[in-house]
């Protein structure tokens, strides 16, 4: 398993602040050399490559080091995002390159990503790309950002990234090329539980294991071609297929409650696209 983030060792110092008014660079849990143990502890083989989804130069180097140490990479999983000031300020706070930031690590890093190492996948026989969405990008907040809701430049971002999916198996789905939107919902977090309280966001999410599990099925399931370019929502699809052993199921927070909307939003225009085509 590959592994890629800014922090490589515990106790690192990265700029993590929510809005333009104040400065965070206090260390957050979690770190590449934590992980990476607990993939040995596990018995499996890691591979550390630290990279910003804002530096280009280093996306191109993490993929080259894993082709070079492997050869080739049969699942992607894009989990990472923009983290820094700007996505939990209002639009009229926002300076307009806190928002292109968010376009570039959100969504073009992503694709950057992708033209890197899609040739390889083919040239194997095909993959799998799973982006980890968001129902910001299709729903609206129920509250403004600051006060429980998220700043603009999460949902445009997260809305473009969306539309990666789709694309991706028209185009290349006759080639082996799956992709899918894994959509968590609120997921409990370190970084919540540390930053989030303060604008209004609970911590009571699922666990993450929850979207692990998702992940996990969609890369092994011989069901899973059927959902190539869908989106999955995944505490409901975890749940109705029993993915996670004693997990009861999501709960019907305001948040989950707003997300489960977008969804069924989401589900009717797919199933009007699909009757009108």
């Amino acid at each position: 398993v590959a592994i890629t983030a800014r922090t490589v060792n515990s106790g690192e110092q990265r700029e993590h602040s929510s809005t333009i008014s104040s400065t965070d660079v206090t260390p957050l849990p979690g770190s590449l050399s934590e992980t990476a143990a607990l993939i040995h502890d596990a018995g499996q083989e890691a591979l550390a490559v630290p990279a910003d989804l804002l530096d280009r130069a280093s996306l191109g180097a993490a993929v080259a080091t894993v082709l070079g140490q492997w050869e080739r990479i049969d699942l992607v999983v894009h989990n990472g995002r923009y983290i820094g000031p700007g996505h939990m300020d209002r639009f009229l706070d926002t300076p307009i390159e806190l928002l292109e930031h968010q376009l570039e690590a959100n969504v073009v890093a992503p694709l950057v990503l992708n033209r890197l190492i899609l040739p390889s996948m083919i040239e194997h026989g095909g993959g799998t790309l799973v982006n980890i969405t968001s129902a910001s990008g299709y729903g609206d907040p129920t509250k403004p950002a600051g006060d429980g809701g998220w700043g603009m430049g999460y949902g445009i971002s997260k809305g473009a990234f969306q539309r990666i999916a789709g694309f991706l198996a028209v185009e290349l789905g006759d080639q082996g090329i799956r992709c899918y939107n894994v959509q968590p919902g609120l997921i409990a977090t370190e970084r919540i539980g540390q930053d989030m309280a303060k604008f209004g966001i609970s911590n009571q999410g699922a666990p993450p294991e929850v979207v692990a599990r998702v992940v996990g099925w969609l890369a092994t399931d011989d069901e899973a071609a059927a959902f190539n370019g869908r989106t999955i929502e995944a505490q409901w699809f975890c749940h109705d297929r029993k993915l996670l052993d004693g997990w009861d199921g999501p709960k019907q927070t305001a948040n989950n409650i707003r997300y489960d909307e977008a969804a069924a939003n989401l589900t009717a225009f797919e199933t009007r696209w699909e009757g009108a085509g």
